[in-house]
């Protein structure tokens, strides 16, 4: 409404309403644009791609045929080419001109519905929606080929209808129209080669998704490289070689000035036609490495699931396809690590990786942090399984990403506790510093975490131990033995002496960087231990303590 209280005119409703009727248009000019820039890698739906290819090969067969027809009807029209003494030169060029049109209503639309049945008798599977057979695979790389036979046909017999209706004005002008059409002709048809190989690479990246058929083998690089030699050097070169094969005939047809014009002409023709010959086998062979170079950069950035299309048999077609499997490699790869990372530590997962099973034994320094629910029997005697699991998954769910982040290692989760390590297999110089934060830390986070309903101990200890692949008959576990692990199991079951959460061994305390205020636990032996080992706390022994079971 309107400040006075009338409905406004909606001026604000016209470019709403023309972008709705424009949309699906600009939509599907921005994808035919994306499709044609970078085959293959557009979502443009198949009867919009059957579109676009059909209005494609329309443009290439009718414009450089079309193109062809001009530039011979120049050539001959406007002397740029040495032409005999004809009595009626007019006549000639009328009849000519005449005889042009009428094969050109014929040959074009010909050409047309032949190159049109050669293309899409090969590719009906697309608006099927359906793979194609090996054998429509097959005929669809070779179409381009199959198109260029067709035009060079359709030239050929231009270049005899018009050689043997010449025949009767001039035996020279015969000769010299039969070369005007055949070089011309071959130079349109190489062309229209290049330009619907380029043009059918959206058809074959989808006729190619469904698999490569074996043998499979098409033109390549060089094929291209040679076919715009051809049309930069062989023809405007052989066309100058005529002419001067009938300057030295001395047939009274080439003077001075035609000779200079026809040099001219075919040379100017040459650069043209050769530049836009190396042009389009350049592009042709530049676009699909460029695409794999964008993938590549991609799987640069850790992004494995990059493709890309794959539209040619040739060398090119093959390194395509060698891109892919070296992405669906490294992906594997990657899913592997993900696996290794769930059921083995990520540090172990690495060397594994890199340096294979073989990993021999080596004596390292670490600390050994014990975790033990207490009363766990007894919890497990009156609660159901499924229960168990879930209580002791919650637990480890707090404890080990802080071991984790503390730079620590799950070495082994046994029955309702777990064994951690702080320097192997990376080397920590600081571990008992990084043993004794992640304790404390887990020690807290149970106490804070009301769901459980447990205690836990924890018990540290450091020094030498052997770490290495332990295990045979093809199945091996990295892990650590020796004297210091065993002491610290045996520390997380002093806590039960002492009512302590935490207990860290003499040896833990002298290897600390960074001092901690720990308090020594007078009268505790460590079972199985015949020398004493002092054990230490966090601040003063609990004032009372039943055991735990």
């Amino acid at each position: 409404m309107s400040a006075a209280g009338k409905p406004s005119r909606g001026h604000g409703t016209a470019p709403a309403t023309g972008r709705a009727r424009w949309g699906p248009a600009v939509a599907a000019l921005r994808g035919a644009v994306a499709e044609l820039s970078r085959p293959g890698e557009s979502d443009l739906s198949p009867r919009r791609l059957r579109t676009l290819t059909t209005a494609g090969l329309s443009a290439v067969l009718i414009g450089t045929n079309l193109i062809g027809s001009v530039i011979v009807l120049a050539l001959l029209a406007l002397r740029l080419i040495p032409l005999p003494t004809l009595a009626h030169l007019g006549r000639v060029r009328l009849d000519n001109g005449v005889l042009a049109a009428a094969y050109v209503l014929v040959a074009l639309p010909a050409g047309w519905t032949l190159g049109h049945r050669t293309v899409w008798s090969a590719a009906d599977w697309l608006l099927a929606e359906r793979p194609p057979t090996p054998a429509q695979t097959r005929a669809l790389l070779s179409a381009p080929r199959r198109l260029f036979g067709i035009q060079i046909l359709l030239w050929l017999i231009a270049a005899a209808l018009f050689s043997l209706f010449n025949a009767h004005f001039s035996g020279r002008l015969e000769v010299r129209v039969a070369i005007v059409v055949s070089l011309t002709g071959f130079v349109t048809a190489a062309c229209a080669y290049l330009a619907t190989e380029r043009l059918l690479r959206s058809l074959t990246a989808r006729a190619l998704a469904h698999g490569i058929p074996d043998g499979l083998h098409t033109p390549g690089s060089v094929t291209r490289t040679l076919l715009a030699w051809g049309l930069g050097s062989v023809v405007p070169v052989g066309g100058l070689t005529s002419i001067g094969i009938l300057a030295l005939s001395n047939d009274g047809t080439t003077n001075r000035v035609s000779l200079g014009v026809s040099i001219i002409v075919l040379s100017g023709t040459g650069i043209v036609v050769g530049l836009i010959a190396v042009l389009l086998a350049a592009r042709t062979t530049a676009e699909p490495i460029s695409s794999v170079s964008r993938a590549l950069a991609r799987v640069r950035r850790g992004d494995f699931s990059a493709r890309v299309p794959v539209y040619d048999a040739s060398e090119i077609g093959q390194l395509q396809v060698g891109f892919n499997t070296m992405a669906a490699g490294l992906a594997e790869r990657e899913r592997i690590r993900a696996l290794f990372g769930t059921y083995v530590d990520p540090d172990v997962a690495a060397r594994i990786l890199s340096a294979g099973t073989r990993l021999s034994g080596e004596t390292v320094e670490v600390t050994c942090l014990f975790l033990d629910i207490r009363g766990f029997t007894g919890f497990a005697e009156r609660t159901a399984a499924e229960t168990v699991v879930a209580t002791l998954n919650a637990l480890f769910d707090l404890a080990v990403p802080i071991i984790h982040r503390h730079g620590g290692r799950i070495d082994t989760f046994i029955g309702d506790g777990l064994l951690a390590v702080f320097g192997a297999p990376r080397r920590l110089p600081d571990h008992a510093d990084r043993g004794l934060l992640a304790a404390r830390e887990i020690a807290a986070a149970v106490a804070e975490d009301g769901r459980l309903g447990l205690s836990v101990g924890l018990g540290l200890n450091s020094g030498p131990v052997v770490a290495g692949n332990v295990g045979g008959g093809g199945r091996y576990e990295f892990s650590v033995i020796g004297d210091t692990v065993n002491v610290a199991a045996r520390v997380e079951a002093a806590t039960r002496q002492t009512g302590d959460t935490l207990l860290v061994s003499e040896h833990t305390r002298a290897h600390l960087r960074v001092p901690a205020e720990l308090v020594q636990r007078p009268g505790v032996v460590l079972k199985g231990k015949d020398d004493p080992v002092r054990v230490f706390g966090l601040g003063p022994a609990p004032a009372s303590h039943t055991p735990a079971p």
